[in-house]
């Protein structure tokens, strides 16, 4: 909230980073979810199966040469420095990250309530677990959150998974039936000198082992996006198959137009968009860490009743590097 009040402010031009809504594919799903012609949309689902193998143990040891590890850590608190505090671990561990609902799930969120054309949710509530290994890795890696939004007089739905292994295709996402383009690989999530799992998927022999993307379902059938920029659709009227699509952009080229140009309503990805999606990945946490359902209220941007929900909400901010109340 602080960073969209400091781009009001100060007139400047910021994008957030879910490239799908620069993907023409993507723009081309969510104006035939606003058309109508899956009918009325009132539930979406966000899929995010990411294959990632165990990250291990790491032992504590001497900060790398070159690495200001203070300004690294930044307002998280400072421990001692461990691979898996690092590059790319550190979102597995709570501290520092956000699990894989603020990693890649965020992509899945922020299109799913795209496609809702829904803002702030009413009522959450997430259940998981960190399953099968045992090491330094905190958030959980198999997670599923409902979020309920009520606005013109209509309550709609989303659904979140998250799963971390091997698992089935939904609506043959992840296939490559739509000819998708690829989402960001798994990264570094293995331990140092530990040989990464053999991958292995159900479904097609060329199967991806990741099933990244959406489906929404409507009073006259469903659509589904693989990844970023392809869908296709089913329709219950005609019993066949509907429109499809596949079309990548260019985010960076948005962003640099937009600075060029100055005119900030041209961004496809507004900060006040991140805003709300990133809340929601807050909220899904807020809500597996407590083990309880949450519910917000959308104008005073809070959780009603629930002061330990609140604070984590706002985070916690070590000095010097202080979110201000002003800005």
């Amino acid at each position: 909230r602080q960073l969209v009040r400091a781009v009001k402010k100060y007139n400047r031009i910021c994008q957030h980073g879910s490239q799908s809504r620069s993907n023409p594919g993507m723009v081309e799903a969510i104006r035939h979810l606003s058309d109508g012609t899956i009918g009325n949309v009132y539930l979406a689902r966000a899929l995010c199966y990411k294959w990632r193998p165990s990250i291990g143990h790491a032992p504590e040891e001497p900060v790398p040469a070159g690495v200001h590890y203070d300004l690294w850590t930044g307002p998280a608190p400072l421990k001692a420095f461990t691979r898996n505090r690092f590059h790319y671990n550190w979102h597995w561990i709570w501290d520092t990250g956000n699990g894989e609902v603020g990693n890649q799930a965020i992509h899945e969120i922020d299109i799913a309530r795209w496609g809702l054309g829904v803002g702030f949710p009413v009522q959450v509530s997430a259940m998981g677990g960190h399953f099968m290994f045992q090491d330094d890795q905190e958030t959980p890696n198999t997670l599923h959150a409902t979020f309920c939004f009520e606005g013109d007089g209509k309550r709609k739905m989303m659904e979140l998974e998250v799963r971390h292994w091997i698992t089935n295709h939904e609506a043959e996402i992840g296939t490559g039936a739509y000819g998708a383009g690829s989402v960001p690989a798994a990264g570094l999530n293995v331990a140092a000198n530990k040989k990464n799992d053999d991958k292995q998927s159900l479904g097609p022999k060329d199967a991806k082992t990741n099933t990244i993307g959406n489906i929404f379902y409507g009073s006259n059938g469903y659509l589904a996006a693989d990844g970023y920029d392809s869908y296709k659709t089913w329709l219950t009227d005609e019993c066949v198959p509907g429109p499809t699509g596949k079309g990548s952009g260019d985010h960076y080229a948005n962003f640099v137009d937009c600075v060029r140009s100055r005119h900030a309503q041209d961004i496809h990805s507004p900060i006040e968009e991140a805003h709300i999606s990133t809340t929601l990945v807050h909220l899904a946490n807020a809500s597996y860490r407590l083990g309880r359902a949450l519910r917000f209220d959308p104008d005073k941007e809070c959780v009603i009743e629930d002061e330990e929900a609140n604070r984590m909400l706002r985070g916690s901010y070590r000095a010097p590097y202080v979110v201000p109340e002003e800005v």
